[in-house]
Parts: structure tokens; sequence; C-alpha cells
């Protein structure tokens, strides 16, 4: 078992004196290693406060969340970040790119943090550009790409530091439907060879794109 969420709950103290608000209840779900699962519900039903847990950019409340049979929900944020960097890829809905970088600066980023060697980093990048059929716009500034060349960037980025999980939080939701159908066969391509994929989406044909569709709402899974 790759992912394992047992009893996973997460509140927030919404202001002084409130009660607390409970984003996620009591939450389990599994994912096993190469699986590719779509995750649905309203908005405000919790699937990004989920996949931010599941991607240890937050902790949850109580439970506990086992990553390759490791319980990492009561690690401290720096060996968070560690596990973070070595096994997550990122694709976020406004793409979270440098707008005055190049697509190859952009892609090499994540290996500044994973100190990787500067001989390396340009070859690597590149790599995962001609991966995404983007390597002939490695030298193209970021802010005159299109909305779907920005997100295969995205996907690029993603893959350089070769994480065994990419995490997808609405990466369609910025684009149009021929550009959606691009991008879900990226995904699709990259399951293939592998890499376990878990898309939050709305977008009911990149859900039945996927293996699997996990519902959500108000928390509850």
């Amino acid at each position: 078992m790759l992912i394992a969420l047992n009893g996973i709950s997460k509140s927030y103290q919404a202001s002084h004196g409130a009660p607390p608000y409970q984003v996620l209840k009591d939450a389990n779900l599994s994912i096993d290693k190469g699986e590719m699962v779509a995750i649905k519900g309203s908005s405000g039903a919790g699937k990004s406060t989920l996949l931010h847990i599941i991607g240890c950019l937050d902790k949850p409340t109580s439970g506990s969340y086992l990553l390759n049979g490791q319980d990492v929900s009561q690690l401290s944020l720096s060996k968070l970040a560690e596990i973070r960097n070595a096994s997550f890829g990122f694709v976020m809905q406004h793409f979270a790119l440098i707008e005055e970088d190049n697509a190859l600066q952009n892609v090499a980023t994540p290996l500044l943090f994973a100190k990787a060697r500067r001989s390396q980093m340009d070859a690597r990048a590149m790599e995962q550009l001609r991966n995404v059929g983007m390597e002939q716009m490695a030298n193209k500034r970021i802010a005159t790409l299109s909305g779907g060349e920005k997100q295969r960037v995205a996907i690029a980025r993603a893959m350089v530091n070769n994480p065994e999980i990419i995490l997808a939080d609405e990466p369609t939701g910025a684009l149009d439907r021929a550009n959606t159908e691009k991008i879900v066969q990226l995904f699709q391509q990259l399951n293939e060879k592998g890499k376990t994929i878990i898309i939050v989406t709305h977008d009911d044909f990149v859900a039945q794109s996927c293996r699997r569709i996990v519902t959500i709402a108000d928390g509850v899974i």
C-alpha cells in the first residue's frame, strides 16, 4: 500500500473564540502504487485539504497517514519538506510558474532544492520538456506561452525530480477542452510508466479518464 489515510480529521480555528471549523472528518483512503485516482466533490468539500495532507503540505489534526508504510502524520515540518521534495510532484490549476523566467529555468527550479549538480540541471530539465513535447519552447518566457503550454511545462517541472507520486489540483480548470484532453493524455502516459497520479477535479471528463473516482462531501469520503 503506497498511501493509507486512517481516521484523518483536519480542523482550522476560524477566528478567536469561535469553535474550530472541521474540513475533513474521519477520512479513510487507500491508494496503491501505480493507480490513477480522481478526487471529486463540490467547492468547499475538503478536496484540496485532503490533497495537501497527502502531499505533506499540511498535517492532520488527528488520525494517521502511512506513506510507504511510514507514519508521516506527526513528523516535523522540516522532515515533511524532505519527503515532499523526494516523493511528490505538484501540478496546480494556475500553473504556479515564474512568468519572467523561461521554460527550462522553471522546470529546473525543484533541482535547486534537491541540491542537484548545476551541470546536470539543464540536461534533466530538457529531458522532461522533451517528454511533454515542449523542448522547442525551452528558451521561451513563460509569459509568452499559452495556457496548455504552461501546464505542460508545469507537468515537466513536477516530473524533474522523478517523484513516485504526482498530485494535481484542478490541473485543467483554466484550459479549454482540446488542451484538457492533451493534459489528460499526458497524465495517462505517466501513469502507464508507473507513476501514481492523484487528481482533484470538477471535470467529469477528467474524472472518467482516471481508473478510480473518490467522492468527498462535507469532509467525508
